[in-house]
């Protein structure tokens, strides 16, 4: 999955849950693009297309004054407030959009994005409306930061100490994804864990049940049986036995071995 493709995904799956947690029926939002242009890329809930593509100024509109002020912002009756510049009027007229709120996407203080609710009515937007919406961002915040560092450590090489922090994190992840129990959230984080075996070898001609690849990549990190059974919640037996199976399907004669084939194999950094 390109980083375009695993962003629109992202901020697809965050319009869901800001929809779920609100009750609002009508969600979109998108990702800055160069310079201060914000481009509405997912929509959830439209009844038209209006909104796709439409390409929001810093500065203007409902969203554009998310991106300056940096928090979330709101409006009773879009096209009749006075709070906001009215240069994407046509459109939202169009969906028929009249109460709207909108979250700024922040990562490392900079906003990278926003997410917008709405209403066809024009209604208040409680404060616990926006809370859950501020959260749904927060999401999205998260996982942006993850696939940032994993990028950067993973441009670094193969060689030195941001080597092995790539495959610290990729262990890290691999042991915290089955804690999650919000199953989008935890696929995505395994997306962004899969970002940092980006460019090696397809693990097409040798199939590891996840938790061998958990267990290969707290070795790979340098942990003992026990304290990989630490870090996953398993016994100390479990992992001997999930080792051997990666070994065996690995061929595989030692620990080492394993990992490096792992690493062949496309299953580990």
């Amino acid at each position: 999955m390109t980083a375009d493709a695993s962003d629109a995904v992202e901020i697809r799956n965050a319009l869901l849950r800001l929809r779920r947690a609100t009750g609002l029926p009508v969600a979109f939002g998108g990702l800055l693009e160069a310079g201060r242009q914000m481009r509405i890329s997912e929509l959830s809930g439209t009844a038209t297309g209006a909104l796709r593509s439409l390409a929001v100024t810093s500065g203007n509109g409902l969203g554009g004054k998310t991106v300056v002020l940096a928090r979330p912002c709101a409006v009773t009756d879009y096209s009749a407030s006075r709070r906001i510049s009215h240069e994407y009027d046509a459109p939202v007229a169009v969906e028929g959009l009249r109460s709207v709120l909108a979250v700024p996407v922040v990562v490392r203080h900079g906003v990278r994005g926003v997410l917008y609710g709405a209403l066809r009515t024009a209604l208040p937007l409680g404060g616990r409306m926006l809370d859950a919406a501020v959260e749904a961002a927060r999401d999205v915040e998260r996982a942006l930061v993850v696939r940032d560092e994993a990028r950067t450590l993973a441009a670094g090489g193969g060689a030195g100490v941001g080597w092995e922090q790539v495959r610290e994190a990729h262990a890290a992840l691999r042991a915290l994804a089955p804690r999650i129990a919000d199953p989008e959230l935890r696929d995505e984080l395994l997306e962004a864990c899969a970002l940092l075996t980006a460019g090696t070898a397809s693990p097409a001609r040798v199939r590891l049940a996840p938790r061998e690849v958990d267990v290969l990549a707290c070795v790979a990190a340098g942990a003992t049986n026990a304290v990989t059974a630490g870090r996953l919640g398993l016994t100390p037996e479990t992992v001997k036995g999930y080792l051997r199976s990666a070994m065996r399907k690995l061929r595989a004669r030692t620990r080492g071995e394993a990992v490096v084939a792992a690493r062949r194999a496309g299953w580990l950094p």
